[in-house]
């Protein structure tokens, strides 16, 4: 073990346990601290025996185990507790010290923290961590930003315990993690990759929804529907452990028939939609996916409201294989518009906070370690290596002929999905978007005059040049003065 740690990591759930002995294990000494030094104790006794892992019990011992420029990485609840302990350290740490929060916290808190580090001397990492507990271990996909001046110092270590891509030669040497931006920018592309995952795991569960409902299928026969789409374009982590899942057996009952249809959430997938509202990109998908979780949540009104309210009674009656295939298909276009909606949100993201985004390397940072890693954000990467100004995905020559291709079978799901009662939210507001975005003329038009009719707030005129308004007296009793204009 070296003199000297060449990081600490701060809390020891289970992310900052496994993050610990991933850095060991590729190398590099680690200080091991909690605020509960018992935790430290039993994990040094336990899974960091005979590691290049110490423990630290106090911020003094701390800050000394470490070399220069120390770097210090907080997997600590996000908010109020990362603040807190930023100010612990702040009079121990010299100037060039390192910062690092790992954990999900908000951009604008990490748009803060540089700011106020760098008035410091100190330097500040904001970074998005995504894999869950395997990928701690054994490879997450890491999303740093913050300031830039930190990144010479922590990358070694971040691309060293990252997942990895294959490179041309077919060998695992490409990171999935590389500088993202200034300030907030790695913690808001892992908020916006929460999102899509919000997004998935809700457009897989209405898939499900379907074979079970509609189709009456068992746990078993999904089960080998979604291992063999998982040979499709749909291969994805999410689709493989959907397959484990309804594979899982407790006393030879399938488990999920047993787990409680009320969804828990953290809040990433609010921040995404509520940042989408501010910056006015539709993320139509996203947004109906965190609902979905708030409408199961309340489930003693819908226990209710089942014996109250009538419906459709779910019955199908005609081709069960076509069926499977055109829910795939729905799947897939709807995946495409999440991803879509995801991309535009970063893209306008970057001109509102002027960060410099590669969206190919932050779809290769997506590719393997995190939740949302599938085969088509190669595709993604190759369409944004193409066009790096492309507006939508659904733009690009790739995705624009699968999502033409599949729309049929999506429409079929969607429309039998409504005549049938089963509520399939992502899919048709998916499919709604797609109808809208490829909508040349929009009744806005008609939106515009009711708000110049009730509110004076202006118009624009096809036969006039774009940004001249123009303000009618509808009634005669309005007078010509007219409101201010704004865009969204």
């Amino acid at each position: 073990m070296k003199t000297l740690s060449d990081i600490a990591v701060v809390g020891l759930a289970v992310m900052g346990e496994n993050l610990i002995l991933n850095m060991a294990s590729k190398g590099f000494t680690v200080t091991a601290y909690n605020r509960s030094y018992n935790k430290v104790e039993n994990f040094l006794a336990t899974r960091a025996k005979d590691k290049s892992i110490r423990g630290a019990d106090s911020i003094d011992s701390l800050v000394a185990s470490l070399s220069s420029p120390r770097k210090i990485m907080l997997m600590v609840k996000s908010g109020q507790p990362v603040d807190d302990f930023i100010q612990q350290l702040i009079p121990h740490l010299d100037k060039g010290d390192i910062i690092i929060d790992g954990g999900n916290s908000q951009f604008e808190d990490s748009n803060r923290r540089t700011a106020m580090l760098a008035e410091k001397g100190l330097l500040y990492v904001g970074t998005g961590v995504s894999g869950g507990e395997e990928g701690a271990l054994l490879g997450p996909s890491i999303m740093p930003g913050g300031n830039p001046q930190a990144w010479p110092h922590v990358k070694p270590i971040f691309q060293a315990i990252s997942a990895k891509v294959k490179d041309e030669n077919g060998e695992l040497t490409i990171p999935c993690c590389d500088w993202v931006g200034e300030g907030g920018a790695g913690h808001f592309v892992k908020m916006v990759h929460n999102g899509i995952e919000y997004g998935d795991m809700q457009i897989i569960c209405e898939g499900f929804i379907l074979m079970q409902d509609l189709l009456g299928m068992s746990t078993d026969e999904m089960q080998a529907v979604f291992k063999q789409w998982n040979e499709t374009e749909l291969s994805s982590y999410l689709t493989e452990i959907t397959a484990d899942i309804l594979g899982f057996k407790e006393n030879g009952e399938p488990l999920v028939d047993k787990i409680l249809d009320t969804a828990g959430q953290k809040g990433t997938g609010k921040w995404t939609g509520i940042t989408a509202l501010h910056l006015g990109v539709p993320l139509t998908l996203i947004g109906e996916a965190v609902f979905a979780r708030c409408l199961s949540a309340i489930k003693g009104q819908r226990v209710q409201a089942a014996k109250l309210i009538s419906g459709p009674n779910a019955e199908f009656k005609g081709d069960k294989e076509a069926f499977l295939e055109s829910i795939r298909q729905a799947l897939l276009a709807s995946k495409i518009v999440s991803y879509a909606q995801g991309f535009a949100v970063l893209q306008e993201a970057a001109k509102e906070y002027k960060w410099n985004l590669d969206y190919g390397s932050i779809a290769m940072m997506w590719r393997e370690g995190c939740i949302i890693r599938s085969v088509f954000l190669d595709n993604i990467k190759a369409a944004y290596d193409n066009n790096p100004e492309l507006d939508n995905l659904l733009l690009d020559d790739y995705f624009n002929k699968v999502v033409e291709n599949a729309q049929q079978g999506w429409r079929e799901v969607v429309a039998t999905a409504a005549l049938q009662g089963v509520a399939a939210p992502c899919l048709s507001s998916a499919l709604s978007y797609f109808d809208g975005y490829r909508t040349e003329n929009l009744p806005a038009n008609l939106l515009q005059a009711q708000r110049d009719y009730f509110g004076a707030h202006t118009y624009e005129r096809k036969d006039k040049p774009r940004g001249e308004f123009f303000h009618t007296n509808w009634t005669g009793r309005g007078g010509d003065t007219a409101s201010t204009t704004y865009d969204v």
